[in-house]
């Protein structure tokens, strides 16, 4: 702060420079221990300079001392601390190195030191100048110290320097980062000389914070519009999620013959990538190809991004592959791709491949990873990064000083891992993790009800609601969900129901898709297709995939032929493409022993060239995700797995184990129906678990679609033969296995 314990006047103070002594400008200027300078590449190297500076009596100069300060605090080869060494030893030292080290500061990860500087400096009696409050004003709004910037603002107008271009433009920026736009507009206004820059220093504030009608008629009135005005209308249209706007105002660029800079195209990609772009992409691509600009860094991060987010994994992996030097910006987009697509295992893979590399991952790297893990269960990887993230970086305070870690995501660094925990089926550590934040976010606590809700733990998960909003904090629409679902899993109609009510009636929130997605759901479970139907009418959006989906199921489950033929319809019509809507009828029809319209249906998927999602179940063994399809034999150790199969099925044959069938999607004969269901991707798993783990280890696997009702049933049993746990995670809800029964109570 400025002011300790009360800021000074400028005043007050009595200023004046002093005299310099140092040798002639060229003499200096000329000197080949200064010249090493520009050669010095490491902290080592400036040491030796630095000693033959000291042995030539150099260090006895104002000039030679600011060059050395200046290296240090600003040189991207130097070092910040050791300019404050260098700083602290000078006796007097002269307005350039003070600004100096401010500046140091300023580019800096502790911009608000820069303030300490600058009263300590006014303390000494140098006199500040136009160069020193650019930096200092940067300063205010990096580290949020708008009420110091406003004291600066002051001293800017004692010292007759509000009409100085740099300056003005800088007390435009800083009010416009903090948020204060009006007294940005006021100091803008006040201006008897408003060049383009000050315009677009106001126009940045207003796009920044998502005021484009204001940036809009701020950037028509700009005298020239340069490439950085037109930047930050891009920007302020991508970052406010109106990425039409944004591509149209780059459209605009063009027309007007405006040449796009490397930031321009950055943006322009990120725009591409979150709107699905394409096309556009590609044609940047080119563009950044014809103007030799493919060895940027940055750019080629940014077209890895896009390409993966727009679906096109591919291109960037050979992107990717192709860069000689690769950041940890491109380590992270290039994961994030691959669990942007679903592809948890290759993400995996390359997070490994990331730590060899020796590339120190950040607070993104874990928010990319982190979601693989949990939906591969990767529950050791997980652990370890917890300890990682504990090691380097505590919510309350950093352990160990780690550049790569952002203060303002460790909360949501925390709520990724209750999330890991919860979907790798460890409820108890995710609580654990919960419950030892300093500081919750809605989110955490969306995220420890969605995943005690996905457990079955409903009293606890709404018990964590009530204690969520008597701490005053309000539930949004993602809240509900987590709620809404807790009902759903137990089964719980009356539950669901108030809880619907309340949201809408309460909380005024109005239902979404995933909110008429659980109540559907539970409606339908407990066979109530009248109220279904009512409730689908009343709805104020159009029902998806999702929810006519879950009632083709409920259909199945009640049998209700005729009801799932009529739900499969609208499936059809919404989504024609889906192979699991006839995948969802055939299963209608094959419990209901119609083998014809099973055939029937089934040459509809085949003639429309879709083929069914194939079911598949990972499970982690040491560190290593191993995944499984149905009957696969292609693991190095299928031979003992499928020895350890029949072992399973002897065993559960001896215990009065008897298949059930009736799930099964062909009409085959019985004995061939058993063989297929004991072949199943998740008994695959289990008995991989078995193989390659200690006894009585608890054994965790994940399954992308539904538990068919036989592997559950033979789980169940399982789990007492050999006296293991065995927790499921399939699409909908997590099983955990113990002494022959489910936490879900066969309610799934």
């Amino acid at each position: 702060m400025l002011a300790s314990p009360v800021a000074p006047s400028v005043s007050s103070f009595n200023f004046h420079v002093l005299p310099s002594s140092d040798p002639p400008y060229k003499l200096l200027q000329t000197h080949p221990s200064l010249s090493l300078l520009s050669k010095c590449r490491n902290l080592q190297q400036l040491r030796q300079i630095h000693s033959q500076i000291i042995k030539s009596g150099l260090h006895n100069t104002q000039f030679a001392l600011s060059k050395l300060v200046e290296f240090c605090a600003v040189s991207p080869s130097g070092d910040l601390s050791y300019a404050v060494s260098l700083f602290e030893s000078i006796e007097e030292p002269n307005q350039l190195i003070w600004n100096t080290i401010i500046r140091g500061h300023c580019l800096s990860d502790t911009p608000g030191l820069a303030i300490h500087i600058y009263v300590r400096m006014l303390l000494r009696g140098a006199m500040p100048n136009s160069y020193t409050f650019p930096f200092l004003l940067k300063s205010c709004a990096k580290a949020g110290l708008a009420h110091e910037g406003k004291q600066i603002h002051s001293h800017v107008v004692k010292l007759g320097l509000e009409s100085d271009a740099f300056v003005h433009t800088s007390l435009i920026n800083m009010y416009a980062q903090s948020g204060e736009l009006d007294s940005a507009r006021l100091v803008f206004e006040k201006s008897l000389h408003r060049d383009a820059v000050s315009y677009t220093a106001l126009l940045t504030g207003y796009a920044s914070t998502g005021q484009m009608d204001e940036a809009k008629q701020l950037f028509e009135n700009i005298p020239v519009r340069d490439v950085v005005s037109w930047n930050a209308m891009i920007a302020g249209y991508s970052e406010c999620g109106q990425f039409e706007e944004a591509m149209e105002t780059f459209r605009g660029m063009q027309k007007v013959n405006v040449m796009p800079n490397e930031s321009t195209m950055v943006t322009v990609l990120s725009a591409c990538a979150q709107s699905g772009s394409i096309e556009l992409g590609k044609w940047i691509h080119c563009w950044i190809e014809d103007h030799k600009m493919g060895s940027n860094l940055r750019l080629v991060n940014a077209l890895i991004d896009m390409y993966s987010k727009c679906g096109d994994v591919e291109t960037a992996q050979g992107l990717f592959n192709g860069m000689s030097l690769k950041d940890v910006i491109s380590w992270n987009v290039m994961i994030g791709g691959y669990t942007h697509m679903n592809r948890y295992k290759e993400a995996l893979v390359l997070f490994r491949e990331m730590l060899k590399s020796n590339v120190e991952p950040n607070d993104v790297t874990f928010l990319n990873v982190l979601p693989s893990c949990a939906c591969l269960c990767a529950l050791d990887l997980g652990k370890w990064i917890h300890t990682y993230i504990n090691k380097n970086f505590n919510i309350t305070l950093p352990k160990k000083k780690n550049k790569n870690f952002n203060s303002s995501t460790s909360t949501a660094l925390y709520t990724s891992l209750i999330d890991m925990y919860a979907k790798c089926g460890n409820v108890v550590a995710a609580e654990q993790v919960f419950n030892g934040m300093k500081s919750k976010s809605l989110s955490s606590w969306n995220a420890m009800i969605s995943g005690l809700a996905i457990h079955g733990e409903v009293e606890k998960a709404l018990g964590f609601f009530s204690t969520m909003v008597n701490e005053g904090l309000k539930p949004d629409d993602v809240t509900f969900v987590g709620v809404l679902s807790a009902c759903n899993h137990a089964g719980s109609l009356e539950l669901g129901r108030s809880y619907f009510s309340s949201m809408i009636q309460d909380y005024k929130i109005s239902p979404k898709l995933q909110h008429y997605g659980c109540v559907v759901d539970l409606l339908g479970r407990n066979g109530l297709f009248d109220e279904v139907e009512a409730l689908i009418e009343s709805m104020n959006v159009k029902p998806d995939g999702a929810i006519w989906g879950s009632l083709l199921e409920a259909c199945r489950a009640q049998g209700q032929v005729e009801l799932g033929e009529i739900f499969a319809h609208h499936l059809f019509e919404l989504e024609p493409d889906n192979p699991g809507a006839y995948v969802l009828l055939s299963n209608i029809y094959a419990k209901a022993g119609r083998w014809d319209d099973v055939a029937r249906t089934r040459t509809k998927l085949n003639d429309k060239g879709m083929k069914k999602v194939p079911g598949s179940t990972s499970i982690e063994v040491d560190s290593v995700v191993h995944e499984f399809l149905v009957g696969d034999k292609t693991h190095p150790q299928s031979k003992d797995i499928y020895m350890m199969l029949d072992e399973i099925d002897r065993l559960l044959e001896m215990a009065g184990f008897v298949p059930d069938t009736t799930e099964v999607l062909y009409d085959m004969d019985e004995e061939w129906k058993e063989c297929a269901l004991s072949h199943h991707s998740e008994k695959i798993a289990i008995a991989f678990g078995l193989i390659s783990t200690k006894p009585r280890t608890t054994i965790r696997i994940a399954k992308n679609l539904r538990v068919c009702r036989n592997c559950h049933s033979a789980t169940k049993l399982i789990s007492k033969i050999f006296n293991r746990e065995i927790i499921a995670r399939d699409r909908n809800h997590f099983h955990h296995f113990r002494d022959g029964n489910c936490s879900c109570k066969d309610c799934w």
